[in-house]
């Protein structure tokens, strides 16, 4: 009887000690639950494809595009181009890495599916793009504060702020987008990709469609 009760105890113990069991590879995640996993581990997530391949490539350094399902986003970073564009359905494994603070996806298999609906950009302040919204395209409006600065070869970068605080739009090379006739003062509709640089949080357009100039 004694050994029994030990034994039992022992048991209690390590299920009050004991980690949280994390998600087998195979299973298909939320990108929001993906997300809460550890660097390191290996995810399977589907979603909709937001960003073309290879459009932040001066500054990523590959050809990976964003996706984004009902409940977050995460960019998947692919060394070729897999020719994933806005609307298509992608089911993607791989590992979950940190690019300078920015949450990655890097796959071992993508499995593209259909064309369907693009999603659109949610409106957000400019303060509230952060940790909360990275990987998901955002669409935020303000005035220009700093900027546009050359930081060739990544691209260009400017600031505005709609009241609530600075944020960096950041704008690859890849995209074709002018901001030579940005000025300060010129007020700003910019959609694109919730992204990060170290500490700094930012939006990345896609393309010259992502930015609205008025003044």
């Amino acid at each position: 009887m004694a050994f029994r009760t030990l034994m039992i105890a022992t048991l209690v113990a390590f299920t009050l000690v004991a980690p949280p069991a994390l998600a087998a590879p195979n299973d298909t995640l939320s990108i929001a639950k993906a997300r809460t996993q550890p660097l390191g581990s290996v995810v399977t997530v589907s979603g909709t494809v937001t960003t073309p391949s290879g459009a932040f490539e001066s500054s990523f350094f590959d050809k990976g595009f964003g996706l984004q399902d009902a409940t977050a986003g995460i960019y998947i970073s692919t060394a070729d181009n897999l020719n994933a564009n806005p609307g298509r359905k992608a089911t993607v494994t791989g590992t979950l890495k940190d690019s300078f603070g920015f949450l990655i996806l890097v796959p071992t298999d993508v499995d593209l599916g259909r064309t369907g609906p693009q999603v659109q950009p949610r409106w957000s302040s400019t303060k509230a793009v952060g940790e909360q919204s990275e990987g998901r395209l955002v669409r935020v409006v303000g005035k220009i504060t700093k900027g546009p600065l050359n930081d060739l070869p990544y691209g260009y970068k400017f600031w505005i702020d709609d009241g609530s605080g600075e944020k960096q739009i950041f704008v690859n090379t890849q995209t074709g987008i002018d901001v030579s006739a940005l000025k300060l003062g010129q007020v700003v509709v910019a959609a694109g990709l919730s992204g990060q640089f170290e500490a700094e949080y930012e939006v990345l357009p896609r393309s010259p469609k992502d930015l609205l100039v008025f003044g």
